[in-house]
């Protein structure tokens, strides 16, 4: 049986990964979690009586704590999905980002080195930590080309700065101290148990609930879409497969721009709600201001995981949105209960509070 370390296990990509292993036979999954505003417990509710489950909740900055429970645990892997990752909160309030981000992933390679250094060389062999990172840490696309594990780092928010500094410091940790470790660079994620600030979400929430949908700019910054079960099968691909030291980028191979997304998403709802009096709810897009530094356009290139690994994505733009978009309609408790904190769907990323945490 192997043991998994998720930091961030509570968060939108870290529970489907959680829930994702916990599926198969064979595994046990400590989730450390610091319990932020992102963070939820009640994603997780269908696991929380399996006896291979373990819930802890801290900071990855808290060093001591963290290498308190790798003792206890003993690991086999350590996947790192802990991080603020929200852009306008990083252009509201950077300081957090760089706490957690950077602080944060400087103690937990910290911590993972003196666990590591102190295991028999039978289960040094075989452990691995693995990175989760985002391909924001690349900057922006003109209109043709793609981001790959080779294209030089021009991050251009907060978050994107604190990301890729974290992604520097793994890559230093395997080159100085020999730490065996792997990072994925993915792009825009979607599917169940988002928190409802990002795109995708925000937009299900508010065109149900008859509020304007807030388009930034004139809508044409371009993404690239991965389904977050696509996303969580490559990782875990990555962490059984992948060369140590190495990065992979992981991408859905669906550039939409975001006003397609927001169309896409209002003819679902057209289709799945047509009681509902905001129907067509295309007619609640409202162009707003665009976010500062905002990155013009995203693309991956995942020739090197498909290639080398043989992982692909299973989900199209289509059957991965229509998915998203029941599964929200399925679960408005759960939406309810997320919104009951201190985010209430208002704009971010005006910078009013500047550095202030």
């Amino acid at each position: 049986m192997k043991t998994y370390f998720v930091t961030g296990g509570a968060g939108f990509i870290g529970c489907n990964f959680v829930l994702n292993l916990l599926s198969s036979q064979n595994t046990r999954v400590i989730n450390y979690d610091k319990l932020t505003y992102a963070g939820n417990l009640e994603s997780l509710a269908s696991v929380g009586n399996d006896p291979n489950y373990f819930f802890a909740e801290g900071d990855i900055c808290d060093r001591n704590l963290v290498e308190n429970l790798l003792k206890q645990h003993q690991p086999d892997y350590i996947i790192n999905f802990a991080a603020e990752s929200h852009v306008d909160r990083s252009i509201d309030g950077p300081a957090e980002f760089i706490q957690t981000n950077i602080v944060g992933t400087f103690e937990l390679l910290q911590a993972a080195r003196d666990y590591w250094n102190a295991l028999s060389n039978e289960k040094k062999a075989g452990f691995r930590f693995l990175h989760v990172s985002t391909d924001e840490v690349f900057g922006s696309l003109g209109d043709d080309g793609y981001f790959t594990e080779e294209t030089p780092y021009a991050p251009n928010s907060p978050y994107a700065a604190s990301k890729a500094a974290s992604d520097h410091l793994i890559r230093a940790y395997h080159k100085t101290y020999d730490l065996p470790v792997v990072t994925t660079n993915c792009s825009n994620n979607y599917g169940p148990f988002q928190f409802p600030e990002k795109l995708v979400p925000l937009m299900i929430h508010n065109a149900l609930a008859g509020k304007p949908l807030p388009v930034y700019g004139d809508g044409q910054h371009i993404r690239d879409w991965l389904y977050v079960e696509d996303h969580c099968r490559a990782i875990l691909t990555v962490l059984e497969k992948g060369n140590l030291g190495e990065v992979y980028t992981i991408g859905g191979n669906n550039e939409k721009t975001n006003l397609e997304m927001v169309h896409t998403l209002c003819g679902l709802l057209d289709e799945m709600r047509p009681d509902s009096p905001h129907v067509p709810h295309q007619s609640l897009i409202h162009y707003v201001s665009d976010r500062p530094g905002h990155d013009r356009r995203y693309a991956i290139d995942s020739g090197k995981i498909q290639n080398q690994l043989g992982w692909s994505p299973k989900e199209t733009f289509e059957t991965g949105l229509r998915k998203t978009v029941r599964w929200y309609l399925d679960n408005p408790t759960w939406v309810e209960r997320v919104m009951s904190g201190a985010y209430r769907g208002e704009r971010l990323g005006l910078g009013a509070s500047g550095g202030s945490r």
